[in-house]
């Protein structure tokens, strides 16, 4: 059993029930930890605190607002975080968005300014949260983000988003290098395909899902809990050694061929 008592974890990206950033969030909190939950606009914080009710951390937990396009509203939420508790130990990535032209058209379309936003939200706000929580985790800790096998591989109606998660995956490398000295560690977990609310915006998602069923070593799709599962692992003591690296948790898709 992982004990994560005493610490707290940041948690961007909880969309809803559905989301792997809750799945994760679910198995952090069942494991002790302390949450906070970061949500994108206004309207979202109500959404946010319902969740950290059903989790289980009502006067625990926080909800802070941090739109990570915004450099002040970044500083801002971390700042908060920071008056709030004494250190914080993980900080999980789960943000990522492309604009529908740029997932759906020929990929040699790719328009300049969606190429832009795809990387800005997708990469760079890793890099820029990750600049914010450092100075919070005095006692070193873990940062980890979602990536997907369309970094490496061409994935139908992923196009630029395969572009982001490639470079995602170079910048948790340079991050790992970068914080190593402060004891903070930097991974990625790539999940197969699982429906959820961002999956639905990549067009015949329900065909990747199929392909995968029947190419995968398990012979099914990976399931929202067992990326929680591993999130809580990699965030633990348990992989104290272990930074720089993606962790696959696809049920073994990536291993086979044809």
């Amino acid at each position: 059993m992982i004990d994560m008592k005493g610490k707290v974890a940041v948690v961007l990206g909880v969309a809803n029930k559905r989301s792997i950033a809750y799945a994760i969030a679910e198995k952090l909190a069942a494991a002790g930890a302390t949450l906070v939950l970061c949500y994108q606009t206004e309207r979202l914080k109500r959404e946010s605190e319902d969740l950290i009710a059903e989790l289980g951390q009502t006067g625990k937990a926080r909800a802070i607002q941090m739109d990570v396009t915004k450099d002040a509203e970044i500083e801002a939420a971390f700042k908060e975080i920071g008056e709030a508790f004494p250190a914080i130990h993980t900080l999980v990535h789960s943000v990522a968005f492309a604009p529908g032209d740029a997932m759906k058209n020929d990929f040699l379309l790719t328009k300049r300014e969606d190429f832009a936003v795809a990387m800005d939200i997708s990469v760079y706000s890793l890099i820029a949260v990750a600049r914010a929580a450092a100075p919070l985790m005095t006692e070193g800790g873990s940062i980890l983000t979602l990536t997907h096998y369309g970094s490496t591989k061409t994935f139908p109606n992923y196009n630029v988003m395969g572009l982001a998660k490639a470079a995602l995956e170079a910048a948790v490398r340079y991050l790992a290098v970068s914080l190593g000295p402060k004891k903070i560690r930097v991974n990625a977990i790539s999940a197969g395909a699982i429906k959820t609310l961002a999956a639905r915006g990549i067009g015949d998602l329900q065909t990747m899902l199929d392909r995968t069923t029947e190419r995968a070593a398990l012979q099914r799709n990976v399931e929202q809990p067992e990326v929680g599962g591993v999130a809580l692992f990699l965030a633990s003591d348990l992989a104290s050694g272990i930074t720089g690296e993606v962790t696959f948790v696809d049920c073994g898709f990536n291993i086979t061929g044809i």
